[in-house]
């Protein structure tokens, strides 16, 4: 090879080696970076999937002790009691009789002797007419009767005298058969004026308006002064008796058969009246009467309930509730109604054990009155039923029996949490300091 060519090649050569060395060197480096980044990745997943473990551990603990742990509830024990049976129905206080007291003559109204809102009674005196005009038509009359009673009483004496002289031939007799004649027609025309009298005075009773009934007056419909006349469609004043007063209600056709059995034997059937709440009672009574027809478009027939009303509690138009007695069961179990569950089994109850776990036990349901209902088969007197807190219960599951007393003192010892933040609350240092 010739010196010129050897000095061609050994630069080429030095550059090829400095950059293979440089290239080896840079992935050394990367290599390194890699491994270096690498460690503490794995470290991490190795130290959380730890923890995981760890975590899902506690969380396993955790729901073994949530399934040990007892689940507050409400107990109530059932009892053994006589349970009164009643039919409820909606009324209307009606009373027996209502009268709307018109003027029976034309006049001016001189008098009204009543109060709004009275208690009156039968043949009280309530308002009075001019009278005047219907005493002078009674002095006509009278004076008519008294006219026609005299030619009465001379026709009869012509009469007597004319059957002398029918004696003596002195007459013709068809005198005497006229004589008759005129006495009977004016004993007509005093019969007639007879009850021109009558009438009259009976129209001059009418001036004076009294009380048909005894019962309560509404509200005055016409003022003192006033002409008043019979077509009058308004009336003076209305009446109502409310001493009786009847409650007019309803109840389902399929109870009338139980109801028209106890009806038809005679026996009392007391009844009981309620405020539109169905919480105060405001009156005792008796079935009265029973209608004879259903209503087809709701499927109900009315009854008629009578009640005394000695205080008054009963209100003409007055919505209530209405309570029939029935029946009296002997010595049924009772519970209260919080403890009724249902489901797919049917009605059921959560029974407390002695091992204080719940069992769930199927029960048949009689009647119920307010917050108590009768059991008719499924429980016994005696036993504890949960009747809050039942939502979270299963079969066999552990609890824990929270009465009254101990409700209302956790409430009490339970702290307030705002307050107790602001008393463990330390004060913030000041940014200055």
């Amino acid at each position: 090879m010739s010196p010129d060519k050897h000095a061609e090649l050994t630069p080429v050569t030095s550059k090829r080696k400095t950059f293979i060395v440089i290239a080896v060197l840079m992935l050394v480096a990367v290599i390194a970076a890699v491994y270096h980044f690498k460690q503490p990745t794995e470290n991490l997943d190795s130290q959380g999937s730890k923890a995981e473990g760890k975590r899902g551990n506690g969380e396993g603990r955790r729901g073994k002790d949530d399934a040990a742990t007892p689940i507050a509830v409400a107990i109530e024990t059932t009892t053994q009691a006589d349970f009164p049976v009643y039919l409820n129905g909606l009324g209307t206080v009606t009373p027996l009789r209502t009268v709307t007291v018109k003027a029976r003559v034309d006049g001016q109204l001189m008098k009204v002797a009543f109060t709004e809102g009275q208690m009156v009674k039968e043949g009280d005196l309530l308002a009075e007419i001019d009278p005047r005009p219907y005493q002078a038509l009674l002095m006509q009359a009278e004076g008519q009767l008294q006219r026609d009673e005299a030619l009465l009483k001379n026709a009869q004496i012509d009469l007597v005298r004319y059957k002398t002289l029918l004696e003596q031939d002195s007459i013709a007799a068809q005198q005497m058969v006229t004589q008759e004649a005129l006495i009977n027609q004016d004993k007509g025309i005093i019969e007639i004026d007879r009850g021109l009298v009558a009438n009259a005075r009976l129209q001059l009773l009418y001036t004076r308006i009294t009380s048909p009934i005894t019962g309560r007056l509404g509200l005055r419909l016409v003022d003192q002064g006033n002409m008043v006349h019979a077509s009058d469609t308004n009336g003076l004043v209305v009446i109502t008796q409310i001493q009786p007063i009847s409650v007019i209600f309803t109840l389902p056709e399929d109870r009338i058969r139980s109801v028209m059995q106890k009806y038809r034997s005679g026996e009392v059937m007391p009844v009981e009246a309620f405020d539109r709440r169905g919480q105060n009672l405001l009156a005792l009574g008796q079935l009265w009467a029973v209608d004879n027809q259903i209503d087809t478009t709701t499927g109900t027939v009315k009854l008629k309930g009578q009640f005394a009303n000695d205080d008054n509690a009963l209100f003409s138009n007055q919505f209530v509730n209405i309570k029939m007695h029935m029946d009296t069961l002997r010595g049924v179990t009772v519970m209260p109604t919080a403890a009724i569950q249902r489901g797919v089994m049917g009605t059921f109850v959560y029974v407390v054990q002695e091992d204080q776990t719940v069992s769930v036990r199927a029960i048949t349901l009689g009647p119920v009155e307010g917050e108590k209902v009768a059991v008719e088969t499924g429980l016994k007197p005696g036993e504890q039923v949960v009747i809050d807190g039942a939502d979270k219960l299963r079969e066999g599951m552990r609890v824990k029996l929270i009465t009254s007393q101990s409700k209302a003192s956790s409430v009490i010892a339970t702290p307030n949490p705002s307050k107790e933040n602001d008393q463990g609350k330390t004060p913030k240092k000041d940014s200055h300091e």
